[in-house]
């Protein structure tokens, strides 16, 4: 079982639905996930849900191949997921460099992935198959299907450059305009996306057709789930011929007049309503997990027929601009007071407890990455005493000092009017003899235990307790400022609010790797804290 599942999604793009489903599947699994992002600017808006970004060069670049290749080794990728479809032949050519250096890649076969970009191929594929397809043409000059007719290109996707055309004059416009295009009849009708999630083998765990109610720029903004058997037996067809790898989404359009249903494309990768399925029943961002870590997912059947999702924008920010901060979040451990300290104070708290003098031998014990209290109850042969001991460290009052600077801004944010926030991680019982022990009771509007709200599933990257204050102090996002020592595990919740976020780099930090600098000054670094807040510069 892989201890923390690393996934690469590259063309990350507007994918939040799609990352937000892979954290709820994790959750649920109680599986430890850390996701990396790939974008070749920096700016794309799901950059924000992932707790690693990393910039590519574009995806038509030689060294293309090279770069994710590098990213995967250095960053240990389990498993990279595509989706869009430019770079998807080029990773399934390539899936066995990636597996060579331990990263799966959940693309297709070449094959397979040729079948579903070449939209003429596609044609004779759906043919092959015994399905209906409009009749397509590769010539303007040639088409004898009528109108309306649908001109578009031969490896496109997103309805970019796909158009409806009414006559042959406009045809004619078209195909000076479109390269490498087709032609086919215009097919009156109801359109639907069939979202499929099939196992390593093409086995498929889930079909879920949708109709597409309403679509913008090619993508859908408001679905129906419709659990036609028809349509489900018609692409089962589909899975056997085919047999893909992981997320294929399928169009076709059921005709008016006569019911029949018209195939149009395959995509072998999520689409971008795949998400809406997930929400249905179809948690396929659960198999994949499972898939990774070698299990086998169960089919997933129970899908809510009939269900009917509508979809909405939502702005993240990417580079922040100055504006007055009227709300200060601060994390506990590692930003207020160094947390060693208070690992020191609990040790000598179960030393005495013991009987004395055993404070540097458990300190050594933590230090070498061992269950310190566990190694000297072993040592001492008095392991019966584990309950009573853990017990002594975790309702001990801690002897623990605010860090330099931290009492001084947190007076003048008091003085200045600004709300003052503590949102910190832990066993209640031990937080809250910190946060007396350091007096923080004094100088905080409100204190979030994140274990009070229901447990440890509450912590972060929760975004939960930032919510709750923000909501408290009636305050817009743009307004609040977090201030953390931990990036990775910190900022993702508020950052994804549009909360400002503020690195406290602690090089005396817990966790911080002992290679890195301890020179850091901290009463400087609060002394710089106040000046951007008094200076606007947050």
């Amino acid at each position: 079982m892989i201890s923390v599942m690393k996934i690469l999604f590259t063309g990350v793009g507007r994918r939040i639905e799609l990352l937000q489903a892979f954290r709820n599947a994790a959750l649920v699994l109680n599986k430890r996930l850390e996701i990396y992002g790939a974008d070749i600017s920096g700016t794309a808006p799901a950059l924000a849900y992932c707790d690693h970004i990393r910039k590519v060069t574009l995806m038509r670049d030689p060294s293309y191949i090279e770069n994710l290749l590098s990213i995967c080794s250095a960053d240990g990728i389990d498993l990279l997921i595509p989706t869009i479809d430019t770079d998807l032949l080029v990773l399934s050519q390539n899936k066995d460099r990636f597996e060579s250096i331990g990263t799966m890649v959940m693309v297709s076969e070449p094959d397979v992935v040729r079948i579903c970009r070449d939209k003429s191929v596609t044609a004779r594929f759906f043919m092959d198959c015994g399905l209906q397809t409009p009749a397509l043409v590769n010539d303007w000059k040639d088409y004898q299907g009528g109108y309306p007719a649908f001109i578009k290109p031969k490896d496109g996707s997103s309805s970019i450059n796909a158009f409806r055309v009414k006559n042959e004059e406009e045809l004619k416009v078209y195909a000076g305009i479109v390269n490498n295009y087709i032609v086919q009849p215009f097919i009156e009708g109801r359109e639907y996306t069939i979202d499929i999630f099939c196992d390593w083998d093409g086995i498929p765990l889930s079909i879920v057709p949708r109709e597409r109610l309403q679509v913008r720029t090619g993508e859908v903004t408001k679905t129906r789930i419709d659990m036609d058997p028809v349509m489900i037996e018609e692409t089962t067809a589909i899975c056997k011929a085919l047999k893909p790898c992981g997320p294929l989404t399928v169009q076709l359009i059921r005709e008016r007049q006569t019911n029949t249903d018209y195939f149009i494309e395959i995509n072998p990768r999520y689409g971008g309503g795949a998400p809406l399925s997930m929400k249905a029943g179809a948690r396929s961002a659960e198999a994949v997990l499972k898939l990774a870590d070698k299990e086998t997912p169960a089919p997933m059947n129970d899908i809510s027929d009939g269900a009917v999702y509508s979809r909405f924008d939502q702005s993240v920010c990417i580079t922040e601009g100055k504006k007055g901060i009227k709300g200060v979040i601060f994390d506990l451990d590692d930003t207020l007071y160094n947390e060693k300290e208070y690992v020191r104070s609990g040790f000598r708290a179960v030393s005495e407890y013991l009987g004395g003098g055993y404070e540097d031998e458990l300190w050594t014990y933590f230090s070498e990455g061992r269950p310190a209290i566990d190694a000297l109850l072993e040592r001492l042969g008095r392991t019966e005493e584990k309950s009573e001991a853990l017990t002594v460290y975790r309702a001990h009052k801690p002897q623990i000092h605010m860090l330099g600077g931290a009492r001084e801004v947190l007076a003048w944010l008091k003085a200045e009017g600004k709300k003052i926030g503590i949102v910190t991680d832990g066993r209640p019982e031990g937080q809250w003899n910190k946060i007396k022990a350091l007096g923080l009771d004094a100088y905080a509007d409100d204190v979030i235990v994140t274990d009070e709200l229901g447990g440890p599933q509450f912590r972060k990257p929760c975004d939960i307790a930032f919510r709750i204050l923000q909501t408290r102090w009636r305050l817009p996002e743009s307004e609040i400022l977090f201030i953390g020592d931990n990036p990775k595990k910190d900022f993702q919740a508020p950052q994804q609010l549009g909360i400002k976020v503020l690195w406290f780099k602690n090089p005396d930090g817990l966790y911080t790797a002992a290679e890195e600098s301890r020179t850091w000054n901290h009463a400087a670094a609060f002394s710089e804290i106040a000046s951007l807040l008094q200076e606007g510069r947050v």
